[in-house]
């Protein structure tokens, strides 16, 4: 038996005993070590996410150690994290390097078991080694840096004015805020602003972001005065800040969900030529890049990480959802 964190019900988080994962055929079955806490795991906590029905071990942000394997690309012992979108390989998507976009992919911690647990098993083709010098708390966020790295190099493709030049605003400051925040100083950003409504948050990343900060709720935002803008919340009132922020000509980059629709002014969109982009998650080979970063340091000293064991999950989610962390990102580690 082994131990593991449910999701049993909106708001509702509970550690259970249940039976280890089984080996199945190309797959490992992984020794978790530490596991993120994901904005999208926190929506399936709010109840707000129908393909994540209670009953489910959440949890995609992972790293551990091989312990079984039936794949030939892994031995015991090795350490790694991985892709927790499960891809096909064949599909058109797939074939184009796309893989984010792989028609038939399904996903660790919504249609399969997550890493909230002492074991979980995955596909041996969805992992990536971890070098050596490499944390393994700083390695579980692979996947978190990953959607920063895919976003803001997707983003950087269509900026004009160069990154050094620009005015830069990220709106949120959760772990894929920051991230993104430390990558663009790591590339050259010289003027960046990062809005964030929590004040524990602010004051993390005023300790560790070269960045003006804001709190929107409370101070103006500049109109039409950003090169760029990240929107790491995604909420209908964000969609439309990121619109009255962004300057003629200049790259609104949509990373968060928090609200799956809203009105935009569609009317400066198209007269000031702006370009919407929206971004989902990130390639196998991002993730390859983004370990090498993060190994490193290009994401800095990411001492601002709240670790945490599994058995105190239930109340990292109380916390998280209260506002109570002043970290952008929570782990779990069995």
């Amino acid at each position: 038996m082994m131990q593991a964190l449910f999701y049993t019900g909106p708001n509702q988080m509970a550690l259970q005993m249940t039976t280890p994962p089984s080996l199945e055929s190309q797959e490992v079955v992984i020794g978790i070590e530490a596991v993120g806490i994901c904005g999208s795991d926190m929506h399936a906590y709010h109840g707000h996410d129908p393909r994540r029905k209670p009953g489910l071990i959440l949890g995609h942000e992972f790293a551990g150690k091989v312990l079984q394997s039936q794949s030939k690309l892994w031995k015991v012992g090795q350490r790694v994290t991985g892709n927790p979108l499960i891809v096909c390989g064949h599909c058109k998507y797939c074939e184009q390097g796309r893989d984010n976009l792989c028609s038939n992919r399904t996903m660790v911690g919504m249609t399969r078991p997550g890493a909230f647990a002492e074991q979980m098993s995955i596909p041996g083709a969805s992992l990536i080694a971890i070098p050596d010098s490499l944390l393994t708390t700083h390695a579980a966020l692979t996947e978190p840096a990953a959607t920063a790295v895919h976003a803001v190099e997707l983003a950087l493709k269509s900026l004009v004015t160069p990154l050094s030049d620009s005015r830069v605003l990220v709106v949120g400051g959760g772990a894929i805020g920051i991230l993104s925040a430390l990558l663009l100083v790591h590339k050259g950003a010289t003027n960046l602003t990062v809005a964030e409504t929590n004040a524990l948050r602010r004051e993390t990343l005023q300790r560790h972001v070269r960045a003006d900060l804001l709190n929107p709720i409370e101070q103006s935002i500049e109109p039409a005065a950003y090169d760029l803008v990240i929107d790491a919340v995604g909420s209908a009132k964000t969609r439309l800040m990121d619109l009255e922020a962004v300057a003629p000509g200049g790259v609104v980059m949509h990373i968060g969900l928090q609200d799956w629709a809203s009105e935009i002014d569609m009317r400066k969109l198209t007269l000031a030529e702006i370009t919407l982009l929206g971004t989902y998650t990130y390639t196998m080979e991002d993730l390859r890049k983004t370990v090498q970063q993060l190994d490193r340091g290009d994401f800095g000293s990411l001492d601002w990480l709240d670790i945490r064991p599994l058995k105190d999950g239930a109340k990292a989610f109380e916390d998280l959802d209260q506002g109570k962390t002043a970290s952008p990102k929570v782990l779990l580690c069995p």
